[in-house]
């Protein structure tokens, strides 16, 4: 009786490691379905919308636009600016604007 015992308790140590390891490995695999799912999914790509800002005069201009300016105001057709002023070419527009303040005087459209 005590050798029935003795081999039943030895078979149960030696089981049990065997029992752990099957789990693990069921473990891993139930993991690796759920990676594939992950890798599945689909991309989605955003779209950046620029909005055109519409100037007006006595608006200050950005100053991220003031560094755009225009030295030969003759080639675009663009009259001589008076003095403490300069163009600048914004999006499609070029802005007649005050050097220190900024503020938009004139427009024209861009041909």
């Amino acid at each position: 009786m005590k050798k029935i015992a003795l081999a039943a308790i030895a078979i149960s140590l030696l089981a049990t490691p065997a029992a752990f390891a099957q789990q693990r490995h069921d473990q891993g695999r139930h993991y690796d379905q759920q990676r594939e799912r992950v890798v599945k999914k689909r991309i989605v790509t955003k779209k950046v919308v620029v909005k055109k800002t519409r100037w007006s005069r006595g608006h200050a201009l950005p100053s991220s636009y003031r560094r755009n300016v225009v030295r030969d105001y003759h080639r675009y057709h663009l009259r001589t600016p008076p003095r403490g002023y300069h163009w600048v070419r914004a999006d499609d527009n070029y802005v007649l604007i005050g050097i220190t303040s900024g503020i938009i005087s004139a427009l024209v459209q861009a041909r």
